[in-house]
């Protein structure tokens, strides 16, 4: 049974509406009863306590905007009574006040992974393809065909490939992006081998893509240029044979959590987002960073707004100012494209509930949790500090969880209001916001944290989340996207293309 209400953080003045409710309905909260004083709808926000006209408003422990007149308990709080915080150009202050709430306790817990010779963990052993060029896409997927049918049954987790449409024509920071993110998923420890496919004419032919990765491992990589063989698909499947070899010398032994990696990525929303399966995410990430795990947080534009928040839980001044360069760089993207760098909630947005730009960020940014943000990343960079991690990346679903495989993510969490196929170079999970598309799109969910609004509480619902992606990173359970065989991988392109 869907219930009245709900409370994001304890520390918020307002309550967030779980379905249409009517002036006069009786509101039980903290041991107190209060009427509503007018008709609220579902999604919007409850005053549950009296607020003076300039206070902030706090939703998510933090502020969303300020009251514009005062606000009495038990009052619609929304666009006549609230204003945002933000006006003009944002100046970024480094103030050093930055305290992280949580500890650091390795639990001793385990998960069944592989260790490889370099001692970085992976949670599956495959074998990749990666490409250097779009246009051997199809012998790609040729040889990863072939090859699965050559090694059915042999003690590894299956051949995969990846397609994509760049590597040729491609000039300047385009270029650099394909080969930093297409070299960083070569690294990727959940191949235990990786057959590099070129064609031979391409800008990103093999011996430029070699400069990517320097210190490359030859026992788990092996490269191929198309032009330059008489069979492809010959030497390609005596190449793979060798990597498949290789793989199998790998056996499942216990890792510890604090060696999981974990990206965190939101699709399509909907009224739920901010209230279930984002404010979920966070949950579990901060309980992973607590136990020595790590976390990486991506969607640059939906940070807009938000940004000043998440600058105060920077670690250092070297990360706030990395934080700083990151958001500013990218809203000059926006502005090198004529396109505007603030928007406004939407319509659409205002009549679900979101009132601010801040609030709308807020919903997005809950997927970090509360913890301190220990380093910010480039595009195509990989992580190298535990805790809380930046990379930077679009809102595209594509390319961002593409970025958080390459910057070392072993699993990615997706969350979704409305339902997607999709899934990355990594196991992808599928949460959805409700209970009625997890119901509905079984084929496409992993998990439902609509239960949140269902009867169980954040702390139950978290601690089974994280009970089962112990078991997804054991290899236990397999997705969606792994059992119906979609990866994809997408690579950001701003540039002039020949």
């Amino acid at each position: 049974m869907i219930k009245e209400f709900t409370q994001i953080h304890e520390q918020d003045s307002v309550l967030i509406t779980l379905q249409d409710l009517s002036k006069g309905t009786s509101i039980h909260y903290n041991d107190e009863n209060f009427e509503l004083v007018e008709d609220i709808p579902s999604g919007h926000k409850i005053a549950v306590k009296d607020i003076g006209q300039g206070e902030n408003i706090i939703k998510y422990g933090f502020p969303i905007g300020h009251a514009t007149e005062e606000i009495k308990r038990g009052s619609w709080v929304h666009t006549d009574n609230v204003k945002t915080n933000l006006s003009g150009a944002l100046e970024y202050d480094y103030q050093d006040t930055n305290e992280s709430i949580m500890g650091i306790h390795p639990s001793g817990q385990t998960f069944s992974g592989y260790v490889r010779k370099n001692g970085e963990v992976a949670i599956r052993n495959e074998v990749w393809i990666i490409n250097t060029v779009g246009c051997i896409n199809k012998v790609a997927e040729n040889l990863a065909r072939l090859a699965n049918k050559a090694h059915e049954g042999r003690d590894f987790d299956g051949v995969h490939y990846f397609p994509h449409p760049f590597g040729c024509s491609q000039l300047g920071d385009d270029l650099e992006n394909t080969q930093k993110l297409l070299a960083r998923l070569v690294e990727h420890p959940n191949a235990a081998g990786v057959l590099v496919l070129g064609l031979g004419c391409e800008n990103n032919f093999i011996e430029s893509f070699k400069k990517a990765m320097p210190n490359y491992d030859s026992d788990r990589i092996r490269f191929l240029a198309a032009q330059e063989t008489e069979d492809e698909l010959e030497e390609g499947l005596e190449l793979l044979g060798e990597l498949v070899d290789f793989a199998t010398e790998f056996k499942q032994q216990p890792v510890p959590i604090s060696k999981l990696k974990v990206g965190l990525k939101c699709g399509g929303s909907d009224g739920l987002s901010g209230i279930t399966a984002n404010p979920m995410v966070g949950a579990f990430s901060d309980l992973l960073i607590s136990q020595g795990g790590t976390t990486i947080l991506t969607e640059v534009p939906e940070m807009f707004g938000a940004e000043t928040i998440l600058m105060d839980r920077s670690k250092d001044r070297i990360v706030f100012d990395q934080m700083v360069d990151l958001i500013n760089d990218f809203k000059e993207y926006f502005i090198r494209h004529d396109q505007p760098v603030y928007e406004n909630p939407s319509p659409g947005n205002k009549q679900g509930g979101i009132t601010t730009l801040e609030e709308k960020s807020l919903g997005c940014v809950q997927k970090g949790g509360f913890a301190t943000i220990v380093d910010v990343l480039d595009y195509g960079e990989k992580v190298s500090e535990t805790g809380l991690n930046i990379v930077q990346g679009p809102g595209n679903d594509l390319v961002s969880v593409t970025a958080l495989a390459a910057a070392g993510a072993h699993i990615v969490l997706f969350t979704t209001g409305r339902g997607t196929p999709f899934g990355g170079p990594v196991p992808t999970v599928k949460i959805s916001t409700n209970s009625t598309l997890y119901n509905k799109k079984k084929n496409w969910i992993d998990y439902n944290a609509g239960e949140l609004v269902e009867g169980k509480s954040m702390d139950e619902v978290r601690d089974h989340f994280f009970s089962y992606l112990l078991d997804v990173a054991s290899g236990e359970t397999r997705t969606r996207n792994e059992q119906n065989g979609f990866r994809e991988i997408a690579i950001f392109k701003d540039g002039v293309m020949l």
